[in-house]
């Protein structure tokens, strides 16, 4: 007897791999993904402006990142004695405008200077409800718990989330041919407004990447967290305590979903010795200064050594340091 509706993977996609740069941006599936493979040393950047939850929002990040703009005092306002950026999540923000804009000046330029050399854009959209400024008509990505009287919110179109993408993507392919898009829908639930507007906002945003596959077949691709969190695990017991964001366990799952499709056999194995690395300097030993645990830390050294040679890409220079450290108290 089967007791879980499986859902359909998506086949033949073009391969995830460690030599590839790679973004992440959007909801915090993309943070969670973005962890996930950051700790299995891929070449990552993840949310250069910190989680962004509508369309809109990751589009206007984007362009910015492309452009390698340099936010100014103007950009910045103050609310509370805290300086922020209604572009950016709350995490950049400071007490001084000058650290404000350190924060988000710093990563803006990381993002932009690997957003060209690109080989997957992987973008997760939370929700097609956003909050415009009623003074300006822009769409925020953060309100920085200001009032609700500031803005005016309202449920994209289908057409609207196609039209900012469309050059945009054309654009960016034209310029990098390798160029490969994964869109992804947040499987977290906004109830705001009740389970029903939920699944509007969901119905809305996975219309609008069907839309934008069909455009670019060669290079867009989607990935179906939301429906496997809603197929494969329909239970309670997979979400968090408020009953809305997954829980660690789900995203161990998705990421074993996701592995299924991206990652080939060679993938798998670096990924796989690199948890074996990691395991080792996990290791707690009873007697630090031993010739033993010495030895032990040299065989670790050798192991990074060996991958190295074959991947040189890998990044390893954080657990060389840590053995180091150990070896030479």
């Amino acid at each position: 007897m089967d007791f879980q509706t499986k859902v359909e993977l998506p086949t033949g996609m073009p391969p995830v791999t460690h030599a590839g740069q790679i973004l992440l941006m959007g909801s915090c599936f993309a943070e969670n993904m973005g962890l996930q493979l950051m700790e299995n040393k891929f070449k990552i950047d993840v949310n250069p402006f910190g989680i962004l939850y509508n369309p809109l929002s990751v589009f206007a990040a984007l362009i910015e990142v492309l452009k390698g703009k340099e936010y100014q005092q103007d950009d910045l306002f103050v609310y509370k004695n805290y300086w922020h950026s209604p572009m950016h999540h709350s995490s950049f923000s400071a007490s001084t405008q000058e650290e404000t804009l350190r924060n988000i000046n710093a990563r803006l330029q990381q993002a932009h200077q690997s957003i060209h050399e690109l080989d997957w854009l992987i973008l997760t959209f939370g929700t097609a409800y956003v909050y415009e400024q009623k003074g300006t008509g822009k769409v925020v990505s953060n309100c920085h718990k200001q009032p609700e009287s500031y803005f005016t919110r309202r449920l994209l179109s289908v057409d609207e989330i196609v039209g900012e993408y469309v050059s945009l993507i054309a654009s960016m392919t034209a310029r990098n041919s390798n160029l490969k898009l994964l869109f992804t829908v947040s499987p977290i639930r906004h109830i705001r407004d009740g389970l029903h507007a939920n699944q509007l906002s969901k119905a809305t945003l996975l219309l609008a990447i069907a839309r934008l596959q069909q455009q670019f077949p060669e290079h867009v691709f989607y990935f179906p967290s939301y429906e496997i969190v809603l197929d494969e695990l329909r239970d309670y017991r997979f979400y968090a305590d408020d009953m809305l964001h997954p829980s660690s366990l789900t995203v161990r799952y998705l990421w074993e979903r996701f592995s299924e499709v991206f990652f080939s056999m060679e993938t798998k194995q670096i990924i796989m010795a690199v948890k074996d690395i990691c395991q080792d300097l996990a290791h707690k030993p009873f007697h630090p200064h031993s010739e033993a645990y010495q030895r032990f830390l040299g065989q670790i050294v050798l192991k990074i050594e060996r991958l190295n040679r074959k991947y040189p890409y890998l990044d390893f220079q954080k657990e060389k340091e840590l053995c180091r450290i150990r070896l030479n108290p």
